[in-house]
């Protein structure tokens, strides 16, 4: 797909990864449809983008992920593109995680997903196709003590999203899936086990093998994975890991 003048939905779009693939979007002349919950700061993300509008949305709201696909719709006509990359991490030992915060991880990092491309999927079915990316993680591709909570979403998003694939594939519905590394982003300042005084818990050492991804680098691959249509894409920096690590 050729993304200039298409309609693009990014999720988690205030900062990071999200933030990176709208200025990179824009650029290639796609119209936007940004949706963090931050509305202020999201506010500011289109103010400063040509063609784009701001849709604060919660995304474990069922209710207001379908009026963010709606609210984009109107706006543009259609939706052309849906980048699925909200979500936050869990990073703590199997024994130890709270089963409060890893039901609310799950709900952002799979259900919400699969809220949003409910919600798509007959939008872009009615015009003919269209194009949705999951962003999963190199955590699922390799076996990382004391990330397994976080790494168990992204397993469930893997097998979501390829079954869909082949099931969308006779309505011209490519889905597919980004595969970062660790992002030099603040990903790892909102992990879920760090609110209310929680420690850690995750693989310093290990994560350390792992080379940075810049925001940018990510954003290049989801651009990527827009354009060909693949259904993984991959960063270097997991490759090489996975490799080792098989």
């Amino acid at each position: 797909m050729d993304i200039s003048g298409k309609v693009a939905l990014i999720t988690g779009a205030s900062e990071g990864i999200g933030l990176a693939t709208a200025r990179l979007f824009a650029e290639q002349g796609a119209r936007l449809a940004l949706a963090a919950r931050s509305a202020e700061r999201l506010e500011r993300v289109a103010a400063d983008l040509p063609e784009a509008m701001a849709v604060p949305t919660d995304m474990r709201d069922e209710a207001a992920v379908r009026r963010m696909v709606a609210r984009t719709r109107e706006r543009y006509g259609r939706v052309d593109v849906l980048i699925n990359n909200a979500g936050q991490g869990l990073h703590v030992p199997i024994e130890q995680v709270d089963l409060a915060q890893y039901r609310a991880v799950f709900e952002l990092n799979v259900v919400g997903v699969i809220a949003a491309m409910q919600a798509v999927i007959p939008v872009m079915r009615e015009q003919g196709g269209g194009v949705i990316v999951n962003i999963s993680s190199g955590t699922s591709k390799m076996v990382i003590p004391g990330v397994g909570p976080y790494a168990s979403t992204k397993y469930a998003l893997n097998a979501i999203t390829l079954t869909a694939r082949q099931e969308l594939a006779g309505e011209h519905i490519r889905v597919g899936l980004v595969y970062p590394g660790i992002a030099g982003t603040a990903f790892h300042e909102h992990l879920a086990n760090l609110a209310d005084g929680g420690t850690w818990g995750g693989p310093r050492s290990r994560a350390g093998a792992m080379p940075p991804d810049t925001a940018e680098s990510v954003a290049a691959k989801i651009l990527e994975a827009v354009q060909t249509e693949a259904a993984e894409v991959y960063l270097e920096s997991v490759k090489a890991v996975a490799q080792r690590s098989s």
